[in-house]
């Protein structure tokens, strides 16, 4: 149990049945809590992290919810600078710099990217993703790069989640990885879940238990014993680049979650001081929601991952 946290434990009840619907039902939480729990990985059953929400458990079968430490009632507005793609009265695109945690939680309680957006959007946000997530449609994590759109009105939130549900809405990365992979483009299709070993990381698991991903990947350019390459999501999952590419044995560089940097360029990454992962959403593109023109906007990699490159440049 991590600090903060409160243990729901208990068997599903008669007739079993539906997992967030049972699991709602069973502990008093809102059935839209538990699938917020589930896709955080804070549900176990029969001692083994849970899946999705429509998997169907057997009545008897134990289960345990550890509830986070609930968080401020309300986001509080901070003038942090933000480097503005776009922006009209529905929705704003964001260039995030790597080091900028979407939005507030656990340890991270302010200096987010929401707090940055309740000032410059003087609150003016969609209150669809809950008090500590005003107009957060999609996220990136903390330590990538790259294009974010945040919704302004719950129409705009409406229309994006949907363009983001059906899979439509198109996202490439750049990323540099260890190694060349062949063959040089290709595709990784594997489902993706939390990991039954360690909670806080993705894995791919056998279908059925988790989400369905794929990630379509072509080489940019060979580089010192890794390559530059660019990830288009035909998902978009918690992690899909830094586990898909993992799983075929080129990790990103700097990651310190899935695999390690290769020996012959542990040096040169500790002598840039590179401790993410080396990863950039570079380009966003998506229907507007209210006006319906199609928009596409790009973003140049970070000066970190530029040097990192130039340096690894044979």
């Amino acid at each position: 149990m991590e600090r903060g946290e409160n243990i729901l434990e208990g068997l599903i009840p008669p007739p079993g049945g539906r997992l967030d619907k049972t699991l709602a039902e069973a502990s008093g939480l809102s059935r839209e809590r538990v699938k917020a729990l589930l896709a955080e990985g804070h549900v176990t059953i029969d001692g083994k992290p849970a899946g999705q929400g429509s998997v169907k458990v057997a009545a008897g079968t134990p289960f345990a919810i550890a509830v986070p430490e609930a968080a401020p009632a309300e986001a509080i507005a901070q003038d942090i600078p933000l480097t503005v793609v776009f922006e009209d009265e529905s929705l704003i695109v964001i260039d995030k710099p790597a080091g900028l945690v979407v939005h507030p939680a656990a340890g991270n309680p302010d200096g987010t990217l929401v707090n940055a957006l309740l000032h410059h959007c003087r609150g003016q946000l969609s209150g669809i993703g809950g008090v500590a997530r005003p107009g957060i449609v999609h996220r990136i994590d903390k330590d990538t790069s790259g294009l974010l759109v945040v919704a302004k009105t719950d129409r705009a939130h409406e229309g994006l989640a949907a363009q983001f549900a059906d899979h439509s809405i198109i996202r490439a990365y750049q990323a540099v990885v260890a190694g060349r992979p062949i063959p040089p483009a290709g595709t990784v299709r594997g489902a993706i879940a939390r990991s039954s070993q360690n909670r806080k990381k993705m894995a791919i698991v056998e279908d059925g238990r988790g989400k369905h991903a794929v990630t379509h990947y072509r080489t940019l350019e060979n580089l010192a014993h890794s390559s530059l390459i660019e990830c288009r999501l035909e998902t978009g999952r918690t992690h899909q680049v830094r586990v898909h590419m993992s799983s075929i044995g080129h990790m990103l560089l700097g990651d310190p979650v899935y695999g390690r940097t290769p020996k012959p360029l542990r040096a040169l990454l500790s002598r840039l001081a590179f401790s993410r992962q080396a990863l950039h959403a570079a380009e966003l593109g998506f229907v507007h929601p209210v006006t319906g023109n199609n928009v596409h906007f790009a973003s140049a990699l970070p000066d970190d991952m530029r040097t990192l490159i130039d340096e690894l440049r044979l």
